[in-house]
């Protein structure tokens, strides 16, 4: 492939970007970039988890695991997550296998039930809105969408959303309801969240009295560096600023461990966790404690999940370092691209010239590349500038991965030259 094109005529580019497009299309790909998945080799690391509990049944603190209740969750995989996500464990509860669950499960009750701090149920009130941080997570935006909530965008920083746009929308609205945050290596941009934005957030004065801060810390341990990033306490900041009922906090172990069999996590104010086990107590009778007792086994404290981590890292992180080498070699200097650096995550972020992104995901899907819809970063899957594509490296292996980045810059050199000789 063309990688010293910026000394070309612009006809020349064209030209030998159509060419390069012609030859892709005939290699016959089948690769797919669209969702964040683990390699098989990444859920080989927990292989373990399959031979557990090995036939023990009882818990710590002498719970029979086969058996109903236990609502809150096995202590013992709380106090290893209360750390990793910065919450007491008294005040965590580990459900299933899943975070969206309970993320949905929040928003289901805050529709039907009265919220601490509430004046009456949402469902009650002629609007609600979500104030959505973009480029963002489509899963947030389709449960807003689902449940009919408004969403409202808010333009992400480098220290996260713009802080002056989220205060004025909440200080003058009561119908702001909410704002999905996810604070460490947000997904797609891999943004970690400033402690000066934190501390905004838990301070902020909002016209609503039952503002919830949707807090999905999905990528909390998850690393591609020598150096973490850490995050403020959203949580004791809340407190510390008098709104402790404001934050709700998410986890799992779903991109740690096995990813449909994982323990997800809810975090929250004592009268916000009594306020969902009280509404979870009538849909469940308890969660899988034998999936929570061998994932405690497993990984043992908060450093056997940082130790885990790093090898989950040492798959990864080659991923992310040549989708970055590649996006340099063919794309670097063409001034028809840019894209993020993630330090931790599963996702990079390419942004093309306004008007490419959606023709950039047809033409690659044609030549047998599949990439998440241009849009989906944005709520209602509109993305103004129509200049967004969020890249996942984790699931193809090393060799298809190569096939896949180098395509897609093929693609977006044939469609930005195109744009400019139009």
């Amino acid at each position: 492939m063309t990688t010293e094109l910026s000394a070309d005529t612009p006809s020349g580019l064209l030209e030998r970007a159509r060419k390069d497009y012609q030859d892709l299309a005939g290699r016959g790909l089948s690769l797919n970039l669209t969702r964040g998945k683990p390699a098989p080799e990444q859920l080989d690391l927990s292989d373990e988890l399959l031979s557990l509990p090995a036939g023990r049944h009882t818990a710590a603190d002498g719970t029979d695991v086969r058996n109903y209740g236990g609502l809150q969750g096995l202590p013992e995989i709380r106090e290893i997550f209360a750390e990793v996500l910065q919450v007491p464990a008294g005040q965590l509860l580990a459900a299933g296998n899943s975070s969206l669950e309970l993320m949905h499960d929040c928003l289901v009750h805050a529709l039907l039930s009265v919220l601490p701090g509430a004046e009456s149920r949402w469902v009650d009130q002629e609007r609600i809105a979500f104030l959505c941080p973009v480029p963002g997570y489509d899963r947030h935006f389709a449960l807003c969408e689902r449940f009919g909530i408004e969403m409202i965008p808010v333009p992400m920083t480098a220290e996260g959303p713009d802080m002056a746009v989220v205060e004025r929308l909440v200080a003058e609205n009561p119908a702001v309801k909410g704002i999905w945050c996810v604070p460490k290596y947000s997904n797609p941009d891999g943004v970690c969240y400033s402690d000066a934005t934190v501390a905004r957030l838990a301070a902020m004065s909002t016209a609503a009295p039952d503002f919830r801060i949707f807090w999905d810390n999905a990528y909390a341990a998850h690393h591609l560096t020598d150096e973490p990033a850490e995050i403020a306490d959203l949580l004791a900041a809340c407190a510390e600023a008098g709104n402790p009922d404001r934050a709700f906090v998410f986890g799992s172990t779903s991109k740690i461990t096995a990813a449909g069999a994982g323990v997800a996590f809810f975090g929250s104010s004592p009268a916000n966790v009594e306020w969902l086990l009280g509404n979870n107590a009538k849909r469940s009778i308890g969660p899988d404690k034998v999936n929570q007792l061998r994932h405690a086994m497993f990984l043992r404290d908060a450093d056997g999940v940082r130790a885990h981590m790093e090898r989950q890292r040492a798959l990864l992180q080659p991923k992310f370092e040549m989708v970055a080498r590649i996006l340099e070699t063919e794309l670097g200097g063409t001034g028809l691209a840019s894209w993020t650096d993630p330090k931790g995550g599963y996702f990079v972020t390419l942004e093309v010239p306004d008007g490419c992104a959606k023709e950039v995901v047809r033409r690659a899907a044609e030549a047998g590349i599949v990439l998440t819809p241009a849009g989906a970063t944005h709520p209602y899957g509109d993305d103004p500038r129509d200049a967004t594509i969020r890249i996942a490296p984790s699931y193809p292996g090393l060799a298809e991965l190569e096939q896949a980045i180098e395509g897609l810059a093929v693609c977006v050199r044939l469609v930005g030259y195109e744009q400019q000789a139009a």
